[in-house]
């Protein structure tokens, strides 16, 4: 195992970097891109945390989850006890879709005459697969995670999708957090337009449907409209709180020491860097070693070149390399075996 920042080697004894973090931090993101480990060092990560004595929660929000297959267990979206003090969750982003859009079906349903509930059914059939709908839905589930996780667990650790997916969700609580702004200082403009036409009154014969006018039934309406305009907000607004706390909230950048991942993983630090999202760590996975034969140590030369560009690109950026292990890691003894090495 190696310990790098830019160019120069560090050793840190026991202190690993990565276990580090873990301590210091509330939540921690890995991402990177798809195939280079993140699930198997979150896991190990989460483990090594809970076997130091913290409550840790593993949650992973890639939809081809592969949780259940490392801890050989089925696992869902809600906990399960994996060992003393680790609980994982699989967040799954249909369930978490349909549940999406049942709450905002349900409160269209009860703001809109029942001749129009048809029409709502078939906008929400059709808003399933829109761009970007599993991503907010998500979104949603993650700032949910995160209030009740935070309550209960010393540490969150979120293994996220590939790079792609990843870079949008991390800049989706900007965007929602705006969305939501604009929809009620709409409606709170909306509402001092009503009030100024009834302080008017001059019209008789026009009827007022605006909301001093309204209805008790309508005013309910309103006040639905805003409660839940305003829990959105507060949803979003915390989450890009959480996300922007460097002291509480940390990203790890897996990768492999290949050109492609390691290009990839400069863009990714890129889009995270422009959504104001910090990166603590880069993570090398299956380095080759070193000493075990011709064909290793030419690999682990190009491997040492690959790296080079990456050091030149995020020099200021601690490495951690992780070598490459003599058998897969799977299950519970193998994930504490791959946790010692940390």
């Amino acid at each position: 195992m190696a310990y790098a920042y830019g160019h120069g080697a560090l050793a840190f004894g026991s202190r690993t970097l990565l276990l580090e973090l873990a301590r210091d931090k509330k939540i921690l993101f890995f991402g990177g891109k798809g195939g280079v480990g993140k699930t198997t060092v979150s896991a190990a990560v989460a483990l090594a945390r809970a076997n130091e004595g913290a409550k840790v929660l593993l949650v992973s929000t890639d939809p081809a989850h592969n949780l259940g297959h490392l801890f050989d267990q089925a696992i869902g979206p809600r906990p399960v006890r994996i060992t003393a003090g680790l609980d994982a969750v699989e967040v799954d982003p249909g369930e978490t879709v349909d549940a999406h859009l049942k709450e905002v079906s349900s409160a269209l349903h009860s703001l809109m005459p029942v001749t129009q509930h048809s029409e709502i059914d078939k906008h929400m059939a059709l808003s399933r697969d829109a761009p970007g709908m599993h991503e907010a839905a998500i979104l949603e589930r993650i700032a949910d995670i995160i209030n009740e996780g935070l309550e209960d667990y010393d540490l969150i650790v979120f293994d996220t999708a590939p790079s792609g997916h990843t870079a949008r969700l991390m800049v989706l609580p900007e965007m929602m957090s705006a969305w939501t702004e604009g929809l009620i200082k709409r409606r709170e403009k909306a509402d001092r337009f009503a009030e100024f036409v009834r302080e008017l009154g001059t019209d008789t014969t026009m009827e007022d449907k605006t909301i001093g006018g309204a209805t008790q039934s309508e005013q309910e309406k309103e006040s639905r409209i805003r409660q839940i305009l305003l829990r959105r907000r507060h949803k979003f607004s915390h989450l890009r709180d959480h996300l922007a706390d460097q002291a509480k909230t940390s990203f790890v950048i897996v990768l492999a020491a290949e050109r492609l991942p390691v290009l990839e993983t400069i863009e990714l630090h890129h889009q995270l860097h422009h959504a104001g999202v910090k990166i603590d760590c880069l993570v090398v996975n299956k380095r080759a070693p070193t000493g075990m034969g011709e064909f290793l140590d030419n690999r682990h030369q190009q491997e040492e070149q690959h790296l080079e560009v990456l050091d030149k690109k995020l020099s200021k950026l601690p490495r951690q390399d992780l070598y490459l292990q003599p058998q897969d890691v799977l299950g519970l003894e193998g994930l504490e075996k791959f946790a010692l090495s940390l």
